[in-house]
């Protein structure tokens, strides 16, 4: 399996850095992931997070795929009901031309009312329309409706779609599934059937709820209070904009340290390379699972944990998963040097 690293660009006021010095570190660690064997850079869309969640993926995607030489450049996920198709198209097709054909798009629904809100767009018909906008800018690129065009034809296609429907909108288009469930595959293979694709090929990848570290019990104090911060900015702003409840406020000691008894991915799992293969391996069984995405940092984590796993996902990962698939690993669930937490709120 590929493996990538996910930048959501966040910059949370208790660990805050100046934004220009923020965005430059992050390039840097683009650079540093490229040059260590990673196969993918991805990015993030979100509006109106006080930490400054990125908003403009395609924009910093461009900025990374002038630093770096190899790896594919993705979003996961791009909000395509809060931009005009064409604008969308033609802004793809830059980043497409400017990596030399290395891009990928993601795209997603949102679950936030004030993002649409801001942009004007109709929250309640939000899948009618990113059904509608994914078509739109795929055919635009395949009857040269903007130009220049992408240099990649077609460039691959994703739907981060987490429910049942999503699935389904997923493989009516043929494209891939962003997201790692044995239950949404089996939505996603009707879905490609229904549209008239051939199931057999279909592709899942996703981002998966993983750090790795070295001594994961060392790191996971320094961790935790990141991770509280960027679950309470998703299950807050999860509600914005309706008439539910706010969810209490989550803080470093409100996760549980057993993994889940179903053996389901919890919010976060900090794992050596070696539990995290295993884990992996066990999860992904019977899906065409061909990359994988993790988390370059959590909400402003210290910079050398970043480094660090940044290195491991690179370097260590690629080899230990190839020799899991080679041996027919089973596994046992996240093994001792793990520490996960609960089920994230998904975009």
């Amino acid at each position: 399996m590929d493996v990538g690293l996910l930048f959501d660009l966040r910059n949370p006021d208790q660990w805050h850095r100046p934004w220009a010095d923020h965005y430059a570190r992050s390039l840097e660690f683009c650079e540093e992931a490229d040059r260590l064997g990673a196969n993918g850079l991805w990015f993030t869309e979100h509006h109106l997070f006080e930490d400054g969640y990125l908003p403009s993926p395609l924009t910093f995607a461009a900025a990374a795929a002038a630093r770096t030489r190899n790896a594919r450049i993705g979003t996961a996920v791009v909000l395509p009901n809060l931009h005009k198709p064409a604008q969308l198209a033609e802004d793809a097709a830059v980043v497409d031309l400017i990596s030399g054909g290395r891009l990928e798009i993601g795209f997603g629904a949102g679950y936030r009312v004030p993002e649409y809100d801001l942009f004007d767009a109709d929250f309640t018909s939000r899948f009618t329309q990113v059904e509608r906008n994914i078509s739109e800018v795929r055919r635009l690129w395949e009857e040269g409706g903007i130009t220049p065009g992408p240099l990649q034809s077609p460039v691959p296609l994703w739907g981060g779609f987490y429910g049942p429907r999503g699935a389904r909108i997923a493989g009516r288009l043929g494209i891939g599934l962003l997201h790692i469930s044995h239950a949404s595959y089996g939505h996603y293979r009707e879905g490609l059937i229904e549209g008239g694709h051939d199931p057999e090929l279909a592709r899942v990848s996703d981002l998966l709820p993983v750090m790795l570290a070295d001594d994961p019990e060392a790191a996971w104090p320094r961790v935790a209070p990141h991770l509280a911060h960027q679950m309470n900015t998703y299950r807050q702003g999860s509600v914005e904009g309706t008439d539910h409840p706010r969810p209490p406020l989550l803080g470093a000691d409100d996760f549980p340290e057993a993994p889940k008894a179903d053996g389901s991915w919890s919010t976060l799992e900090i794992l050596t390379p070696e539990d995290a293969a295993a884990r992996i391996h066990e999860r992904t069984k019977g899906l065409p699972v061909k990359h994988l995405i993790f988390w370059a940092s959590i909400a402003g984590m210290p910079d050398d944990l970043v480094v660090r796993n940044i290195e491991l996902v690179s370097e260590r990962l690629p080899a230990l998963l190839a020799e899991a698939a080679g041996s027919d690993a089973t596994g046992s669930g996240a093994g001792a040097g793990s520490r996960p937490g609960k089920v994230p709120a998904g975009d």
